[in-house]
């Protein structure tokens, strides 16, 4: 198979990546259209996760897995190319995307982060060949956005090891994960580290969190942590501060606003097969010039927002990417998305709101994908921080 831009991306900004990189792509692009897309549906639907030895393990033996660290690496390359893996998978199935970005980005990001080179030399290619499957513990029933100052979770030391007592929320995946990284405050001192807990630990116990309406494929889970004991060598020997969580989540976040512009195309490609197909008035409505303007409208916020993140990802290659770069892509792809999945449920009329008609899922997944990794208000705060040079954070 050749590989060939995306019809929504219009000014061809994936035709400058590298040749190995586009052959990825395309053998990704037939992995979903015959493992995910046929699929997806259904299994929002019923709100059950993918079959793991199919799902999980393909998207490992592609290397989707850990290709930003050395460990792990199958080849070398770009922050701009782990975007396009995100927009791939999130134009077939946002919950795809955010598999792997837990996986890639939060799990195997926190150990290569924050981890001991002895740590990343253990755990990072068990997760990489999909043999653990792995979620990220910071989100509590009464922390969220504050998470900086308002965890409550603590891990207290008793010698060789640490005994960790709290609560999470929110966390993908987190009823049927082998791992989860929980991040917790040190009793002693109140800094926040990590660390590696085992989901089969005494203590741990993990309830899906029941009749959710977007991402519903992801198994989100409320985490109870009851005198868990967790050895030090499992702690995340670099963690020592909140800023280390924080250099994990500004890795991830540019590759949430990527996944943001694939749930947008996702969208508009439904729509746009459907303007071709839909009869009204005796011919195509995409002949109607009210169509016309809602599809290049979804299309102009495509395009600027593929232009935003591909910048945004080559400040990562390049070593500048700051906070507020990836909390202004996050926020403003964020925003577009939800436009455009609007605009695109509505040109389907009725028809829109069936699952069967290709949009109703994007449209529903784009309010996940809106809040988490930083509300839209969080990241203004961020950008309009180093705008001003004034924290407005309360």
């Amino acid at each position: 198979m050749s590989f060939e831009t995306i019809s929504a991306d219009f000014y061809g900004f994936e035709s400058k990546l590298t040749d190995q990189e586009k052959d990825v792509i395309v053998r990704l692009r037939a992995f979903l259209d015959e493992n995910v897309r046929p699929v997806a549906n259904d299994l929002w639907a019923k709100a059950e996760f993918f079959d793991r030895d199919v799902v999980v393990k393909g998207l490992a033996d592609l290397g989707l897995f850990g290709n930003p660290y050395e460990e792990t690496q199958g080849f070398v390359n770009s922050a701009v190319f782990r975007g396009w893996v995100a927009l791939e998978l999130a134009r077939v199935d946002a919950s795809a995307a955010t598999l792997v970005g837990m996986q890639n980005g939060l799990v195997m990001g926190s150990i290569a982060v924050a981890g001991s080179p002895e740590q990343r030399a253990e755990w990072l290619p068990k997760f990489s060949s999909g043999e653990l499957l792995g979620a990220f513990g910071l989100t509590e029933p009464l922390s969220g956005s504050d998470t900086a100052q308002g965890l409550q979770t603590v891990a207290k030391r008793d010698g060789d090891s640490w005994i960790i007592n709290g609560a999470k929320r929110w966390i993908g995946n987190g009823s049927i994960s082998d791992v989860t990284i929980i991040w917790a405050r040190d009793a002693d001192d109140h800094q926040v580290k990590g660390f590696i807990v085992p989901t089969s630990t005494p203590g741990y116990s993990a309830t899906r969190i029941e009749n959710k309406q977007a991402l519903r494929i992801v198994q989100n889970a409320d985490i109870v942590l009851d005198n868990v004991v967790v050895p030090e060598a499992n702690r995340l020997q670099k963690s020592e501060s909140f800023r280390d969580t924080a250099a994990v989540l500004r890795l991830t976040r540019a590759e949430v606003a990527w996944a943001a512009v694939g749930n947008s195309i996702g969208a508009y490609e439904a729509a746009v097969a459907y303007a071709g197909e839909r009869i009204q008035f005796g011919k195509p409505i995409g002949s109607h010039q009210l169509v016309q303007d809602l599809l290049a409208k979804s299309l102009g916020n495509i395009t600027s927002s593929i232009a935003l993140v591909t910048r945004v990802s080559e400040m990562l290659d390049e070593g500048v990417q700051k906070d507020e770069h990836s909390a202004l892509a996050k926020e403003f792809t964020t925003s577009r998305m939800r436009e455009t999945v609007a605009w695109c449920r509505e040109l389907m009329g009725g028809n829109g709101i069936v699952l069967d008609y290709g949009v109703m899922r994007f449209f529903a997944d784009a309010e996940a994908i809106y809040s988490y990794e930083g509300t839209r208000e969080m990241n203004t705060l961020i950008v309009g921080r180093a705008i001003t040079g004034k924290a407005a954070f309360v």
